[in-house]
Parts: structure tokens; C-alpha cells; sequence
């Protein structure tokens, strides 16, 4: 059977991703740090597209620190570069810089002047945070030490992870050193000794090589007078399970301490640093800067974007003029595309503004109960809700809600943190999962610590309230705010 070939016309919808519509979406999901960055980049490669600081746009919320900036730039006195306008030909060997410049502030970048807080060396603002290992060497330079002692310390050092715990045996740490010394015999005693010299080094409780180590460490560096130091000792060295557990009857029955007693000593060990690397070094400060900015007014909630971090981009009419419409010359083709492109960009701007305030609008319309009340009173809220409200796809809310925050007179919250999943009340209604976490929290916070709440506790005290949640659903939000089960939260009085 043939088949014979034909022509049809079909009329159909197809939906395309332009360029313009990928630009879009990029920038909507950017951070207001990573949004920064891309308008620099952008005003790097397009001279069509310039940054205008003329037009003030007016802070809603002016912050004291902008406050106190306008006072002292209004205080300022203007440099007077003439006053030593010029330098004489012979000056002494050791002639400073404030001899000649008499002028120059002494408060600046490497001045030898003025009180030491008002001293701001260079080299300290981009100085990048030590590391334990940083700390621990430098220790070690100002540590007398013989060649092969110096080379067990460095690979101990090495062996250090950031809790301060030595994760490294000896056979490991000899097998390290041995090729630095070739014939010579490294003995256990020889590793132990250097272990034992790292272990005063600061801070207190480093090279240990487990908590019972690390807590001895730090016990033993107090001073002989400081109270229930002895006893302390004795508890970790022989009876830490037992603490951990916290088995406080046994406890006094083999330590023979009453109540009080026993609970000076652990309130010493308590003070001890169970992880000492945690205090060195550490990442840099991240710091969230708010996309949205929500305060109460007397007609209501106003949301607002940030006013200082609004992009204020325009084109640049001086090379807009210069564009001409029949010239298909190459230096106008190349201004006519960037002018274009510097369109879309504004444009993609805008729209993603109008996005951002639109679902932080929408979201403080749904979330007013937890804005006046507390976490308590958080309503279930789910991308789908938001994104019918709003006309938009679910795709689109979880790009405006990732990584945008909005400071609220609570504090500062991810958009993402107004939604949740939520569990049926026995009434009818619903409970969001952040509130039902706010609840175990309150309830942990009153619960008496002799006998702590258990998970099934927790469940009937919730279900009392209509509130119909599993115990293996309350030991799921339990750990995710990070409280210790009951047997672990039983304290002495």
C-alpha cells in the first residue's frame, strides 16, 4: 500500500525561551549580593547601560547608622593641600611624615598617630582568619624543639581536625615522620611526649585524642584552688558515661556527694569546651541583607523593597544619540545591540522587583497572625496557595523565595520560612508544622527538668489542644531545633 505524501497546516502554541525570558528568570532567583555583581559585570561590558546617583530615592526606614554617617561627613573638614604645598630639598634622615605634612590627619590608613583604637592598618581589612593549624604552628616556632620532635609535632598539627581532636594514630604519625629520617627508630614513648607537649599549647583541650582526654586536659590546666577542681577530675577520669547518661543518683552514691555538691562539679565540667578548635579560626561573617521590608503603620502592614539596595541603572543617552537608524555601519550595529540589550536588563530589573514585592505582599497577607502573635500562630502556607493568588507558576515562588529576606519587626527571615507544611486539628482547621515546632519548644521551655517531657508526653499534651501529631513526627521536629531527647535534658535542681 502507498503512502501518499501530503502538506497540512497547523495552528498551535508553543511556549519559547527568548533570551529576554532567560535573563528574566536569572536575575529573579539571584541574591541581592549575587544581583549586585551582575549589574557591576553588566555596566562593565555595556556602555549603553550607566549608573545614575543624581535622584535620591528617599529611606523609609533611615538606620542610625546612616544617621550618624551624614553627622560625621557634616563634621568633616576638608583637607587643606596647600597648606605645605612645597617639600624642602634636604630633610633629615629620620624626618616623619606629620613633620612635613602637618596637615594630614592622623587617624587615617597607617598613621603612627592618635590613641590605638583609632588606628586602622591596611593590612587588616582583607586579612583572612587563622586557621587552628595557623595558631598551632605559629605556637610551635616559639617552642624549643629538636629536629625530629619538631617534625612529629608539625605531623600531629596536621593531624588536628577542627574540633581540636587528634584524629590519627601512632602508627600513622611515625610512618609520616620516617621518611624525614631516614634509620632512625621512632618509638611510641617519642610520640607520646610531643602529644603531651601540643596539649599545653592553646587552646586548652587541643591533640586530645577523645572528650574524656580533652575535659582532663582543661581540668587540669585550673588552678589547684579552683573549687571541686579534685572531684571534677575524678567524675570525668572514672565516671563519664554515667554523666552522660545523666545517672545522678549513682553518681552520688559512688562519689558520696549530696545534691549540691554534685551539682558544683558538673556545673564546672560544663564550663569546659568539649570541642576547643571551635573557637579558632572560622569562617568568614556571612552577612543577609534584606530584599523586603515589612513595618507596622497605622493603616496596617507596608511592604516595602529595600530602598538601599535598588538598582538604579539607565541608558546612556550620550551614546543613544549616537545611534542611527539607517547606518549599518559596524560601530552602530554594535551600539544598537547594546542598547537593546541594556533595555532588557532595566526591564528584567523591574519586573523582578515587581515580583519580589508582589509575593512578600501576598505572604504578609497570609502570615499577619505570626507578625502580631508569634510563631505559634503561624498559618500553613504552601508554594501552590501563594502562586494561584498571584497569577504565577510555583516555579516562579520558589525562585523569588530563595535566598530573599525580609525584615520584619521580629527580625530577618527567608521568604521560604513563611511556608510550611501543616497537620489537621481535630476541629476541621489546619496547624503549620512551624508552629507545631513553636509549641514543642514552649512546652520543652516549661516542662520541669527533673522529669523532662517525653516525645509521647509531647503528642498528648498537643492532642489536648486538637492538635493530632505522631510521636515519631514530634522526635523529627524535636531534633530539627536541635533539643536532646528527654533522658538527655534531666537536670539536678
Amino acid at each position: 500500500m502507498m503512502m501518499k505524501q501530503s502538506l497540512s497546516l497547523q495552528i498551535g502554541q508553543q511556549l519559547t525561551m527568548t533570551p529576554q525570558l532567560q535573563q528574566a528568570i536569572r536575575l529573579l532567583q539571584l541574591s541581592t549580593l549575587e544581583l549586585d555583581q551582575e549589574i557591576r559585570e553588566a555596566l562593565d561590558s555595556n556602555p549603553l547601560l550607566e549608573q545614575h546617583e543624581d535622584e535620591q530615592i528617599a529611606d523609609p526606614l533611615p538606620s542610625p547608622a546612616s544617621e550618624s554617617a551624614d553627622a560625621a561627613t557634616a563634621g568633616e573638614q576638608p583637607m587643606d593641600m596647600d597648606a605645605q604645598s612645597s617639600i624642602p630639598e634636604d630633610l633629615p634622615v629620620d624626618t616623619a611624615w606629620e613633620d612635613v605634612f602637618s596637615g594630614t590627619s592622623t587617624t587615617g590608613l597607617g598613621s603612627g598617630g592618635g590613641d590605638g583604637d583609632d588606628e586602622y592598618l591596611l593590612e587588616t581589612r582583607n586579612a583572612v582568619a587563622s586557621t587552628l593549624q595557623d595558631e598551632l604552628l605559629w605556637q610551635l616556632n616559639l617552642t624549643p624543639f629538636s629536629d625530629l620532635d619538631r617534625a612529629i609535632a608539625v605531623a600531629v598539627i596536621d593531624a588536628i581536625d577542627e574540633r581540636g581532636y587528634l584524629c590519627a594514630e601512632l602508627e600513622d604519625l611515625r610512618s609520616a615522620v620516617l621518611p624525614l629520617f631516614p634509620g632512625h627508630e621512632i618509638d611510641d614513648g617519642e610520640i607520646l611526649a610531643v602529644i603531651h607537649r601540643l596539649q599545653h599549647f592553646d587552646p586548652p583541650g587541643v591533640a586530645a585524642r577523645d572528650l574524656r582526654e580533652c575535659l582532663l586536659i582543661q581540668l587540669e590546666q585550673l588552678a589547684a584552688t579552683t573549687p571541686w577542681r579534685s572531684a571534677a577530675i575524678r567524675l570525668v577520669n572514672e565516671h563519664l558515661a554515667l554523666l552522660g547518661q545523666h545517672d545522678y543518683v549513682t553518681l552520688q552514691r559512688r562519689l558520696k556527694l549530696d545534691a549540691d555538691a554534685l551539682r558544683g562539679i558538673i556545673t564546672l565540667i560544663q564550663s569546659l569546651n568539649p570541642h576547643p578548635g571551635s573557637r579558632s579560626g572560622g569562617d568568614d561573617t556571612d552577612y543577609i541583607t534584606p530584599d523586603v521590608i515589612l513595618r507596622k503603620t497605622a493603616q496596617g502592614w507596608r511592604v516595602e523593597l529595600n530602598p538601599d539596595h535598588l538598582p538604579r541603572l539607565r541608558i546612556n543617552q550620550d551614546y543613544a544619540s549616537l545611534i542611527r537608524r539607517a547606518d549599518s555601519s559596524a560601530d552602530n550595529t554594535y551600539l544598537k545591540n547594546h542598547l537593546q540589550e541594556a533595555r532588557w536588563f532595566i526591564k528584567s530589573l523591574q519586573s523582578r522587583n515587581e515580583t519580589i514585592l508582589k509575593v512578600a505582599s501576598c505572604i504578609v497577607r497570609h502570615q499577619r497572625r505570626f507578625l502580631e502573635e508569634g510563631p505559634e500562630a503561624m498559618q500553613a502556607l504552601v508554594l501552590r496557595d501563594v502562586a494561584e493568588e498571584v497569577g504565577m507558576h510555583e516555579s516562579t515562588i520558589s525562585r523569588v523565595t530563595h535566598q530573599k529576606y525580609m525584615l520584619t519587626p521580629r527580625g530577618i527571615f527567608e521568604l521560604k520560612y513563611f511556608f510550611s507544611s501543616h497537620v489537621t486539628t481535630s476541629s476541621g482547621g489546619e496547624c503549620s508544622s512551624t508552629a507545631i515546632r513553636a509549641m514543642i519548644r514552649k512546652l520543652v521551655g516549661q516542662e520541669d527538668v527533673r522529669k523532662p517531657l517525653s516525645d509521647n508526653k509531647i503528642a498528648d499534651l498537643l492532642e489536648a489542644q486538637g492538635i493530632q501529631v505522631a510521636r515519631r513526627t514530634i522526635a523529627k521536629y524535636r531534633e530539627s531545633l536541635n533539643i536532646a531527647p528527654s533522658n538527655e535534658r534531666k537536670r539536678l535542681l
